[in-house]
C-alpha cells in the first residue's frame, strides 16, 4: 500500500516540510530506513539517525533537526509517539481481518451456550456448556473455553488459549496464545508426614473490559471468591497472577513478573520486568515496581518508586548502588593504612 506525505499530514494534523508528493509503502526502523519508508523518531538515542539515513517521510517533533538530502519529506508533531500510534492503529484496521466470522466444522460447542453476530470459531476449538458470548467475538484455533464461561463484546482470543469454567472476560479484551485462565492456585496444606494435601480452588477469574493479556501468561482461579484483572489492566508475556490476586484498573505488568496469592494492586500501577510481589500486601495507586525489585511489604504511599531486593524507596537505592561501586575502592584504601598502621 502507497500513501502520500500531504494525505499523512492531513491524518496526523501535521506540518508538512519536502515534497508533498513523496510517497512511501513500507514502515521502517530509522536506522533500516530506504526512501521508500516511513519512519517515526521519538527517542533522543536515535536522533543522530536523522542526519544519515535515507528516510521517504519522516515523523518527527517541531524541533528535530534533520538532513534534508536525505529526507524527503517530513511530518512535525508535538507528540511523534501519539501520531505514530494513531497510524499503527489505522495500519492495523486495514490489515487485520476483524470481519471474519463463522463457526469451522471441526469444533465443538456445548449446549445451552449462545453467542451474537460475528461470531468466529476457529478449527479444532472447544466451547463448553452454557457458555455466552458477546458479539464480534473471535476465538482462534485450538482455544478451550469451558463451561458458564462468558465472553464480552468485541473480544480477541488468539490460537490456544484456555479459560477454565465459571471465569468471566469483559468486553473489547485481548487474549494472546498461550494464555491460561482459571487454571487452580497454588494452594497445598502441609501435612504431619511432610507431603502436601490439595486445597481446593473453589473461585473464578473475573477479567474486566479493555485488558490485554500477553502469550503464555497464567492467572490462577481464587480458593474462594474471584481474581480479579480490572478494566484497563495490561499484562505482558510470561507473567504469573496467583489466586485471589486483585489488580487495580490500568496497572501495567511487564514480563517474567510474578505477584503471589491475596496481594491488592491499586489503580496505575507499573510493574518492571522480573519483579516479585508477595503475597497478602497492598500495593497504592500508581507505585512503581521497578525491574528485578522484590516487594515483601506493604507500599501505602500513592506513586511511590521503589527498587531493589528487598525493595526499597528507588532513590535511596540508587543511592546504595553508587556506593558499591565505591567499595573496591575504600577496600584499597583500608588495605594500605592498615599497612601503614602496621610499619608503625
Amino acid at each position: 500500500m502507497e500513501i502520500k506525505a500531504k494525505e499523512l499530514a492531513v491524518l496526523l494534523n501535521a506540518k508538512l516540510e519536502g515534497n508533498p508528493d513523496t510517497k512511501v509503502s513500507k514502515l521502517s526502523k530509522i536506522e533500516e530506513a530506504d526512501k521508500d519508508s516511513f519512519c517515526f523518531l521519538a527517542n533522543p538515542k536515535y536522533f543522530h539517525f536523522a542526519q544519515t539515513a535515507t528516510v521517504g517521510i519522516l515523523l518527527c517533533d517541531e524541533k528535530l533537526e534533520y538532513n534534508p538530502k536525505n529526507v524527503s519529506a517530513a511530518l512535525r508533531v508535538s507528540e511523534p509517539y501519539v501520531a505514530f500510534q494513531k497510524l499503527m492503529d489505522l495500519y492495523a484496521s486495514m490489515t487485520q481481518n476483524k470481519n471474519i466470522a463463522g463457526i469451522d466444522e471441526f469444533t465443538k460447542i456445548g449446549k445451552n451456550t449462545t453467542y451474537n453476530e460475528n461470531f468466529y470459531l476457529g478449527a479444532f476449538s472447544y466451547v463448553g456448556d452454557d457458555v455466552v458470548i458477546g458479539k464480534n467475538v473471535k476465538i482462534y484455533s485450538n482455544c478451550y473455553i469451558g463451561n458458564n464461561v462468558v465472553i464480552g463484546d468485541d473480544t480477541i482470543i488468539y490460537a490456544n488459549v484456555s479459560i477454565y469454567n465459571d471465569c468471566k472476560v469483559g468486553s473489547r479484551c485481548v487474549i494472546h496464545s498461550g494464555a491460561v485462565i482459571g487454571s487452580d492456585g497454588f494452594g497445598f496444606a502441609p501435612q504431619p508426614d511432610g507431603s502436601y494435601k490439595k486445597i481446593p480452588q473453589t473461585g473464578n477469574v473475573v477479567v474486566g473490559n479493555d485488558v490485554e493479556i500477553g502469550a503464555n501468561t497464567c492467572i490462577d482461579r481464587a480458593v474462594i471468591g474471584s481474581t480479579i484483572i480490572r478494566d484497563g489492566v495490561k499484562l505482558d508475556n510470561l507473567i504469573q497472577i496467583a489466586h485471589n490476586v486483585d489488580l487495580g484498573e490500568n496497572t501495567g505488568i511487564a514480563a517474567l513478573a510474578g505477584i503471589s496469592g491475596s496481594t491488592k494492586i491499586g489503580k496505575n500501577v507499573m510493574i518492571g520486568g522480573q519483579a516479585g510481589v508477595t503475597g497478602h500486601l497492598n500495593i497504592a495507586d500508581g507505585v512503581k515496581i521497578q525491574a528485578k525489585s522484590a516487594v515483601i511489604k506493604d507500599v501505602t504511599e500513592k506513586g511511590k518508586g521503589i527498587s531493589g531486593a528487598p525493595a526499597i524507596d528507588a532513590r535511596e537505592h540508587y543511592r546504595i548502588i553508587a556506593s558499591m561501586m565505591k567499595l573496591p575502592e575504600l577496600l584499597k584504601r583500608v588495605d594500605e593504612l592498615e599497612k601503614k598502621l602496621k610499619e608503625k
